[in-house]
């Protein structure tokens, strides 16, 4: 059975770098043999999580989402950078997650996820200073995220037309990283 991974980007905005970057991962975790799954943020609007909220009424995208996070045997994320960290999207989408369903633990939708990640940004930086931040959250949450990742720099220029990656360092960078989590949620999965 191939490893199952939820791959998602940390925007919804129209033409995001990180979603193409998350296209691009796609692909290649697709041709190592993993069966991925390719969500859009867009798909799922959350309201800001708050506990009052949440007693009265869980959101029904909250529900989905956090479905399918517990179908998925890892997770591929692509986060953009805000202000140095991650984006607002993306922490409210794992807040909301990471809320215990009827019968099932706290964090049963992180713990023993593998995680690759990886950000695009139009700075040189390519997203590194929120990548520090979300490894620091997702392992807070018992998630192994993977000691590779991949942080693209001037991303207006880092895809052609067709969405794929135009400098062969980069798309190095990401098959090794891809590479590298599959063979982890494969050991894992096989408990070698």
């Amino acid at each position: 059975m191939p490893s199952r991974l939820l791959a998602f980007a940390g925007s919804a905005r129209s033409g995001s770098y990180n979603h193409k970057l998350i296209e691009a991962a796609s692909a290649v975790a697709r041709d190592a043999g993993a069966a991925v799954t390719v969500l859009s943020m867009q798909d799922y609007p959350l309201p800001l999580f708050d506990e009052d909220f949440e007693a009265k009424e869980t959101p029904d995208n909250a529900t989905r989402l956090r479905d399918l996070f517990l179908e998925h045997d890892g997770l591929l994320i692509a986060s953009p950078e805000y202000n140095s960290s991650l984006s607002p999207m993306l922490k409210n989408t794992i807040d909301w997650v990471s809320r215990p369903a009827d019968n099932q633990p706290m964090l049963a939708a992180f713990r023993g996820k593998v995680a690759g990640i990886m950000a695009a940004s139009p700075g040189a930086l390519g997203g590194l200073r929120g990548l520090v931040h979300l490894r620091s959250i997702l392992s807070s949450i018992g998630v192994l995220v993977i000691p590779d990742q991949v942080a693209i720099g001037s991303a207006f220029q880092a895809f052609d037309d067709s969405g794929k990656l135009t400098d062969e360092g980069n798309t190095k960078r990401l098959n090794g990283m891809i590479e590298s989590l599959c063979q982890t949620v494969k050991r894992l999965k096989s408990g070698a």
